[in-house]
This record gives C-alpha cells, sequence and structure tokens, in this order.
C-alpha cells in the first residue's frame, strides 16, 4: 500500500455497510471501523459468541453472501484488505470483489441495477489474518461489494485508494456554517437527545451523541433549526452528514434562506429525501446574499454535520477581518499590519481593499 493510501470505506471518512445478504450472528457495522477488532472469548449473546466484525448464518442453500458499501470518499482503489482476525472455524475461504461508481444516493434497487466490475477476482482467504489483495484498475468508484464464499465472518474491510474529489462542489469556498468561521444555532424546535452545535463542529462525528437528534414527533408538523452564518453569503451547496444515524435520520429535508431577520425565508433546496448513514451533498439554487439558513426535518429525527459552503461578500470579509484585528492584543495586531505593510494605520482607518489583502 503506499503511504498516501486512505482507506476510503473508513467510518472516519463516512464509509457506511448499505445493505448486505445476512448478519445473523454479528452486525455489518462493524466492518467498517477504524480500530482494530479486538476480541474476547467470554462474551456470548442469545445467537452465539458475540464477534466484533460482520458474520453470517452457515449456508444450507445454494449461492453466497455479501456486503454492499457506500465509501466515504469516492476514489480509485489499489488495495483491499478482507481481516478475519479472530474468525478461525467460521471464516469465508473464498472472497470476491466488485465496485461500482454511481451518483448521489442511491437505494437498495439503483445499486441491484449498477455496472459492478470485478476488482479483486474469487480469490482464497485465511482465518484470522488481514488477507490482503491488489487491485488493477485506474477507474474511481462509490461503492465496493464484498463477497464471502459461502458464508463465514470477517472482522474488518479496508479499501485502501486515492480520493478522487468531485469537481463540481471544489472551488474557492468555506464552510459558513463552521462555529470556527462565526456560525452558529439560533433557534431550534426540539434538542431532545443532543445539542443542535454539535452540527457545526469541525471534524465527522465518531458517534450519534456527538450529532444533533429530536424526541420522536407524535404530533403533526416537523422539527426544524435556525443557522446564522459567518456574515453576508453566497451559498453554492450543502452537506447533511447522516452518519451513525440509521434508524433515526430524517426521510426528507428542506433548506431555506434569508438575507435579513425580518425578511421571509425563500427556499433553496426543495423538500427532498436523504439517506441514513449517509453524506448527502445538494446544490443550492440561490443567487442572493444571505445570513441565516433554516434546515426543516420531516418529520423529525438527526444528523450528525451540517456544512453549508459558499462565499463571504467582499463588504462582510472585510469587516470581519476588521472585528478580528480589533479584537487582538495590540502587539499581535501590530504584528500582522507590519507583516502586511500596513504598520502605523490604525486598524478603524483601514480601507476595504487593505483589510482584503490580509485574507489568507
Amino acid at each position: 500500500m503506499k503511504r498516501t493510501d486512505l482507506d476510503l470505506a473508513s467510518r472516519a471518512l463516512g464509509g457506511s455497510v448499505r445493505y448486505v445478504s445476512d448478519e445473523f450472528f454479528a452486525a455489518c457495522e462493524a466492518l467498517l471501523m477504524p480500530a482494530p477488532p479486538v476480541h474476547d472469548t467470554t462474551t456470548f449473546g442469545p445467537h452465539g459468541k458475540i464477534y466484533d466484525g460482520w458474520e453470517t448464518r452457515r449456508r444450507r442453500s445454494p449461492g453466497f453472501d455479501w456486503a454492499v458499501v457506500a465509501l466515504g470518499v469516492p476514489g480509485v482503489l489499489h488495495e483491499i484488505v478482507v481481516d478475519t482476525s479472530f474468525f478461525l472455524g467460521n471464516y469465508p475461504p473464498e472472497v470476491s470483489v466488485e465496485a461500482t461508481w454511481v451518483d448521489g444516493a442511491p437505494d437498495r434497487a439503483t445499486l441491484e441495477r449498477a455496472d459492478w466490475v470485478t476488482v479483486v477476482p474469487n480469490s482464497a482467504a485465511r482465518g484470522n489474518t488481514a488477507n490482503t489483495y491488489r487491485v488493477y484498475n485506474s477507474q474511481a468508484f462509490t461503492h465496493v461489494r464484498l463477497n464471502i464464499y459461502p458464508d463465514g465472518g470477517v472482522a474488518r474491510l479496508r479499501v485502501h485508494g486515492s480520493a478522487v474529489p468531485d469537481p463540481r462542489v471544489l472551488g474557492d469556498r468555506i464552510d459558513l456554517a463552521a462555529i470556527h468561521h462565526g456560525g452558529d444555532i439560533a433557534e431550534c424546535s426540539d434538542m431532545f437527545y443532543s445539542d443542535a452545535r454539535h452540527v457545526l463542529y469541525p471534524g465527522v462525528a465518531r458517534t450519534m451523541a456527538e450529532g444533533w437528534e429530536t424526541a420522536r414527533r407524535r404530533t403533526a408538523g416537523n422539527d426544524y433549526m435556525v443557522v446564522t452564518l459567518a456574515g453576508p453569503s453566497r451559498l453554492s451547496f450543502v452537506t447533511l452528514d447522516t452518519g451513525y444515524f440509521l434508524g433515526n435520520a430524517p426521510g426528507r429535508v428542506r433548506i431555506s434562506a434569508r438575507s435579513d431577520d425580518s425578511d421571509p425565508w425563500h427556499e433553496i433546496l426543495a423538500e427532498t429525501a436523504i439517506s441514513p448513514d449517509a453524506r448527502n451533498r445538494f446544490r443550492l439554487s440561490d443567487d442572493e446574499e444571505v445570513t441565516a439558513v433554516r434546515v426543516d426535518v420531516y418529520p423529525d429525527g438527526g444528523f450528525s454535520r451540517l456544512h453549508l459552503m459558499g462565499q463571504l461578500s467582499p463588504q462582510a470579509l472585510s469587516a470581519a477581518i476588521s472585528q478580528w484585528l480589533l479584537r487582538l492584543p495590540a502587539q499581535a495586531s501590530a504584528r500582522v499590519l507590519l507583516g502586511a505593510g500596513l504598520s502605523g494605520v490604525p486598524v478603524r482607518e483601514l480601507t476595504d481593499k487593505q483589510l482584503l489583502s490580509l485574507a489568507w
């Protein structure tokens, strides 16, 4: 594996097991956990020995078991690791891996109709081993399907490769909702299980508790949150990350925006379905400068992160720089201005052009 390779399927990057043929003995979600598997010889449950991995029942009919994984980051695959750690009498003796590219948030039927390419042909596997298979294919993929013959258990699946960013969402943009950029929660209909502010935190949530979750709605209507942006901005796209929200993600979302507290909300993303345990990304249709966004979830539920990408207006950016300089200790502010060749000029007298020259 190259040093620069990522585990494109890791849950730390948003990878998710979408569908499996069977998970009678051990749930499939453990397949993508970043941490190495562990084993306790004393743990047993109603279905038998509890393993840190994915395990199917003993197959008594023709066929084989499989798991479909949505990569957290689409990319070119270099190496697949099928780790059977601690699976000795119950590992699959043979495996294969297929891959496909499907845009958006496909459902099971769409994935079943997709064009799957074999990237690891039927190959022998050993128990209690990190079975490693090279991939010789230069295409980029969004999903992989692990096939195990005929059944058994796998502790971890690693999909090593290089990320291929989506050029439709690249550009000179920032996350205008992020807490560290000045975004905040202005209003929220319900915070029964967790604080709505969590969705504006940096990084990827490690558990469902690190996101926002409402109580189950038993009345008419829907839940929502209002996010104030870092300043007047033009938005380009939104990412609603429902990572770890499996049975309690919203069924649909709608996003509106406004330029001022006294203005009416106008729709920038029509009500649309989203996938659980996935990164749902949508382009926003709006050319106006806005200062706040309302996210309606239908009817309830939650998600782990919200990213509203766009550009601050030049006036807002210069104002933010000015306020930042004024809040800095005098010596620190002086060093910044000196480095920009603006020493001796009071901050309040700087022009917008001079302030914008400080932006990085």
